[in-house]
């Protein structure tokens, strides 16, 4: 129910974009000729049409069926925008919109309201210059003729009905190819329901065609017949038995519909879209009251000023309201680009001959914008890795007595703050011993190192620029470029990636990421006088340094804590060695693993705006940016994720 809801509030606020613009086109079209408008009618039309067949609102899709009909007239030259025919058109359009508000509200569009107007509109296409006249006319009457009768000419026309077989698994592959056996003998007038739906599979396994064709009734009804086809029934077509079932057509084809026009009720605009260039600018703004909302406190605790503390806090929580409100307004559903990696495991698996299934979850889970465009290439190669490394050829996984499908699970959630993307497939996994061969070939381990290596360091080693394992180069994968990339795009993300591995069971990725970059949590610390920040997610504890526990295991100092042994960094290459004795410890973490840092002292826990290096700058190991507390100094932000 939640999913329906969303796509129908997305189908309300694009189908509205798309309505404006037809009727902005119209009236531009009524002072003159203008193709541009043309275009951009007949594009918004067949998109409307498109989204109300999708989302089931037949009598919408009807309507716009009949109304890009008379654009495709238009946009070829064949009928001109009268006073008229525009009437009719912007008639049309005050049901759209009536039907949008009823949707809006959870209703169905009623059927009545566009039944006189799609009569109207056949009417205008048949009311051709050219047309010839319709048989039985009085002489001196204005023969409107249908459109059946101006497509098929002197051609016969039969009425054909196709009844698929209920167990059948893929009617719309077979409509299809009934559709296009029947059009090699003539030309399909009409389908009951429509085309589209036909080739979406969205009928109940019986449809209609009428078909103006000089092949015979036996030819229709041979090539109609075939397998999955239950009954295929042709019979000559009867114009004036058609003639009494459609609708009368009103004696005026404007004036009829006109009742039916616009409504009094004023609608509230809900939705507005907004460049996102606007939104980063908001973003920056909330970002310089953050800043400045810590230089008044540091003011407030300096003078004592009580009624200066009391508006301060009120102003404190403004701002902290307004920061969370404009973080949501940022964060956008995974979806967006979740959407695109369906069609990308298909292409893959299509070009390496195997059979995936790709599952996705937690869609919904929201990420801020500034994050996706960052995430989609490494989300991308992970998910094309998956099928052409992890997942096996049908009959290698048969063979191993699994089945021939393979399986891809994508997955996301929220875990306290953090937004978790799980990519796991049931593949052949990664072989240690596999592993450890080709780092020795490669150079990255010596034979010695590589024997003693864990499971984890030589997985770790796929993260590694030019390591690749494939036994042959293709068009995706074998050329030792990527993961390493991945690693490097997920860590400017401030992110981790963690990958578990077990030979013939498959492999998962795992993704950790923040849920935005812009404002976060930090120790501010002191190092040989200078003041740096670490995010508070990174930092596990902060302890006191026994020199006794200090140990030398080759050049890397550790210490023994909490029965841990602890590599210890000074970052004397960034700070300077510090003049004091440096005892105090602040135990770091990162996917796992632990470090420390040894720091003059800790000055407390804040809330910054972290902003990235600037170009001119360039990057700079071991610092993830800066940031400026309330004070105005500006300082480092430690990237914890290049010390551990």
């Amino acid at each position: 129910m939640l999913d329906e809801e969303m796509y129908r509030k997305l189908f309300v606020d694009e189908s509205r974009e798309n309505h404006e613009v037809i009727v902005n086109s119209l009236l531009a079209l009524e002072h003159g000729e203008d193709a541009a408008a043309i275009d951009e009618i007949f594009r918004s039309a067949h998109t409307l049409k498109g989204m109300s067949a999708s989302m089931g609102y037949d009598e919408m899709e009807h309507l716009c069926h009949a109304m890009e009909d008379i654009f495709q007239l238009i946009r070829s030259g064949q009928r001109d925008v009268t006073p008229a025919l525009a009437d009719l058109l912007l008639c049309c359009t005050d049901v759209i919109e009536e039907m949008l508000d009823e949707i809006e509200a959870g209703e169905r569009p009623a059927s009545e309201k566009s039944g006189s107007l799609i009569a109207s509109l056949k009417a205008f296409i048949g009311d051709q210059p050219d047309a010839p006249p319709a048989a039985g006319s009085a002489p001196g009457e204005e023969p409107v003729s249908s459109p059946v009768a101006a497509a098929a000419g002197s051609l016969p026309c039969y009425d054909v009905t196709v009844t698929l077989d209920p167990a059948c698994g893929m009617k719309d592959v077979r409509a299809i190819i009934i559709l296009q056996n029947l059009e090699a003998l003539g030309s399909i007038l009409e389908t009951t329901p429509s085309r589209d739906l036909l080739e979406d599979g969205r009928f109940d396994g019986s449809f209609s065609l009428l078909v103006a064709s000089d092949a015979g009734d036996e030819a229709l009804a041979t090539v109609a017949s075939g397998a999955d086809v239950v009954s295929a029934t042709v019979t000559p077509y009867d114009p004036s038995e058609a003639a009494a079932d459609e609708p009368p057509l009103p004696d005026d084809p404007v004036q009829a519909p006109q009742k039916a026009g616009k409504s009094d009720k004023n609608r509230e605009i809900k939705n507005i879209r907004v460049d996102i260039q606007r939104l980063d600018q908001m973003m920056n703004l909330v970002e310089d009251l953050v800043i400045n909302r810590g230089r008044l406190e540091l003011i407030a605790r300096k003078h004592g000023i009580k009624e200066f503390d009391e508006a301060l806090s009120m102003v404190g929580r403004s701002v902290s309201d307004l920061q969370n409100l404009m973080m949501g307004i940022r964060m956008i559903p995974l979806e967006r680009i979740f959407s695109r990696l369906p069609r990308v495991v298909r292409d893959v698996a299509n070009y390496d001959g195997k059979e995936v299934e790709f599952v996705v979850e937690g869609g919904d889970t929201e990420l801020d914008r500034s994050m996706m465009d960052g995430l989609n290439d490494p989300l991308l190669h992970i998910i094309r890795n998956a099928v052409n490394h992890g997942i096996e050829s049908p009959g290698v996984r048969e063979a191993a007595g699994k089945p021939r499908k393979g399986l891809l699970k994508l997955t996301a959630r929220r875990d306290r703050d953090n937004v978790i993307l799980e990519i796991e497939e049931d593949g052949a996994g990664m072989d240690p011993e596999k592993l450890r061969r080709s780092a020795v070939e490669k150079g990255l381990m010596t034979p010695e190192s590589a024997r003693a290596a864990s499971k984890e360091e030589l997985i770790g080693l796929i993260f590694q620029p030019g390591f690749s394992t494939a036994e042959k180069i293709t068009d995706i994968s074998g050329r030792g470029v990527g993961l390493d990339v991945v690693k490097r795009s997920i860590e400017a993300l401030k992110g981790t990636i963690r990958v578990e591995s077990v030979v013939g069971k498959g492999t998962k990725f795992e993704l950790v990421l923040p849920p935005t970059m812009a404002i976060v949590d930090v120790m501010m610390v002191h190092i040989n006088g200078m003041r740096c920040a670490i995010p508070v997610s990174n930092v596990v504890e902060v302890a006191t340094a026994r020199q006794d526990a200090v140990h030398h295991i080759g050049s890397t100092e550790t210490i023994l804590l909490r029965d841990n042994l602890l590599p210890m960094h000074r970052l004397e290459d960034m700070f300077g060695v510090s003049t004091k004795s440096g005892d105090t410890l602040v135990v770091l973490q990162n996917n796992g693993k632990k470090c420390c840092i040894v720091v003059d002292s800790v000055e407390g826990q804040q809330e910054v705006v972290v902003k990235p290096l600037s170009r001119l700058v360039g990057s700079c190991r071991g610092i993830s940016g800066v940031t400026i507390p309330g004070d105005g100094d500006v300082v480092p932000v430690l990237d914890v994720n290049t010390m551990v």
